[in-house]
Order: C-alpha cells, then sequence, then structure tokens
C-alpha cells in the first residue's frame, strides 16, 4: 500500500518523517490474529490503518477486558518506552496495520518536532479517552457502564456503534447476556432510546 493511500485513511501519517516510512512494514491482518501476548518482548510499535485490533486482559474466571480498541490510529503506545508488553493485542476484524520499528520510532520524535508534536496530541486524546474507561469500569451496576459510555462517548447524548454489542459488552466488562437484559430493561423503563445501532439517552 502506498504511503499517498494510507494518509488518505489516517491523515495524521502524513507527519511520519520520510526516513521513518522507509523502516516501517504494512501488512495485512485477519480476524483472530493475535499480534503479540502479555510478556512478549517489544518488537514493533502498531497503527491501524483498516480493521480492529483490541487490547486485552483475561481475569482469572475468564472474562475478557478490553483495554483499548483501535478502528484507526496507533495502539499499545506504552510499549515504546518498554522492553515488554503489558496484554494481549487481538485482531477482531481484518485489515491493514503498520508495523514502525520501535529504534527508528524514537528516533524521529527526537529529530522531528512537527511529527513530536502530533505524537502528544494523540497520546494526550488517548488519554482522556483511557481515563473515561478506567472510570467506567470502576462502576459497579451494568446501566451505570452503559450510561457512562452514552454520556461520554457519544454526542448529544446518543452513539451509534461501530461494533457488535457483544463486542461492546467486552468494552464495558460485561458478558453479552447482562448487556442484553440491561438494555431491554433501560428501555422499557424509557430511559433508552434503541434504533438499531443507535441507542441515546432519554431525558
Amino acid at each position: 500500500m502506498e504511503w499517498q493511500t494510507l494518509i488518505e485513511s489516517q491523515p495524521f501519517l502524513a507527519h511520519v518523517p520520510l526516513r521513518l516510512r522507509k523502516a516501517t512494514e504494512c501488512r495485512k491482518m485477519l480476524a483472530g490474529d493475535v499480534l503479540f501476548r502479555i510478556g512478549d518482548h517489544v518488537r514493533s510499535l502498531f497503527c491501524v490503518v483498516t480493521g480492529e485490533v483490541q487490547l486485552v486482559r483475561h481475569g482469572v474466571r475468564g472474562t475478557k477486558i478490553v483495554l483499548q480498541r483501535s478502528r484507526g490510529g496507533f495502539l499499545a503506545e506504552a510499549s515504546l518506552g518498554s522492553k515488554a508488553y503489558h496484554c494481549d493485542a487481538e485482531v477482531n476484524e481484518a485489515g491493514m496495520l503498520l508495523c514502525f520499528p520501535p529504534a527508528a520510532f524514537r528516533t524521529a520524535l527526537e529529530d522531528d518536532a512537527p511529527f513530536r508534536n502530533v505524537w502528544m496530541g494523540l497520546l494526550a486524546r488517548e488519554v482522556r479517552k483511557l481515563r473515561a474507561q478506567c472510570e467506567r469500569l470502576s462502576l459497579n451496576g451494568a446501566a451505570e457502564r452503559i450510561i457512562h459510555y452514552i454520556e461520554s462517548e457519544g454526542i448529544n447524548n446518543a452513539v451509534t456503534l461501530n461494533q457488535p454489542r457483544k463486542a461492546w459488552a467486552s468494552e464495558l466488562g460485561l458478558s453479552h447476556e447482562t448487556l442484553y437484559r440491561t438494555l431491554k430493561r433501560l428501555g422499557d423503563q424509557g430511559l433508552l432510546r434503541i434504533n438499531g445501532k443507535r441507542i441515546s439517552l432519554v431525558r
């Protein structure tokens, strides 16, 4: 895939310096692929161009907790300064992936101020997003997590899901059965309006 095509898909890639582009591998990923497991040695910094990758951890009872979903952008940014990955990366939807060599990426950040500034902006947005997710997962009730998600991730108290509800349940730290039951209950109580993939709060 040519860089111009990549940039059209993900505009922030326009800021990647030429030297770093030459060191970067573009590869296909298939649903079910595992990019890395927790504890694996860091060999690449990844950027999802198309498709979806989830960063997950698995609880002792088999519960899957989604730490981060990427449908376009970097993932596992913390690995840039680490020797090992801190979670698993599982491909949820086939697509294209960029693999940046960590050493070359760090050199680019040191030598290219515009690229460094763009990177800092991306990290700041991701921190805000992950803070909201941590806050959400600290809530005990399924209803509270659903409402928090709509309020923090939606626009005008409404979200349009871009993933299956089973995947959304994992992101909320819920079983899909609990999610379905809670959505039905909130809808019956008149607290939610559900229209296909669009879910909105009723005030």
